[in-house]
């Protein structure tokens, strides 16, 4: 009796919930920070041929962008390491996708941010150094919104 019990908790395919979870968390949140690396990478360009000693400090957008990606990385790396043959149930392969689809959205969503805050903060500082600041602190606003699809996830892996 135990045993039908166990098959109806971790059925065989149980475990393609938690691996698309997976795949969604680092497919988004890396399309979000290609779409947010090229599109500051862009800004970056065209503003360094008027400036080109802002460069360095142009490059902040660029690497927050990338940071978006390292939060899918996380939790896909935690989800594909709880994947176990017939110990995985189907409660946790629902948590596991959508804590893939929370931080791959959210990541997705904050890298289009980022890309375009980016792209014309850079440019309006090499005109107006003044906007660095105001670029900044939005970037952040931009950045923190997937940092909260980061703890959601974490919050659904751990359920």
């Amino acid at each position: 009796m135990s045993t039908a019990s166990s098959q109806d908790d971790a059925p065989i395919y149980a475990p393609f919930f938690g691996v698309m979870g997976a795949a969604s968390a680092i497919i988004f949140s890396a399309l979000g920070a290609a779409y947010g690396t090229a599109k500051a990478g862009t800004g970056i360009a065209a503003m360094s041929v008027m400036r080109p000693e802002l460069i360095m400090k142009s490059i902040i957008p660029v690497v927050m962008a990338g940071i978006i990606a390292i939060y899918g990385l996380v939790v896909a790396v935690l989800i594909a390491g709880s994947l176990e043959k017939g110990k995985y149930t189907l409660f946790m392969g629902f948590a596991h996708l959508g804590a893939g689809l929370a931080v791959g959205f959210s990541g997705l969503a904050a890298g289009f941010a980022i890309g375009i805050v980016g792209d014309a903060g850079v440019r309006g500082t090499a005109q107006q150094p003044r906007l660095f600041v105001g670029m900044i602190l939005i970037l952040i606003f931009a950045e923190v919104l997937g940092l909260y699809g980061l703890i959601v996830a974490i919050y659904l892996y751990t359920k």
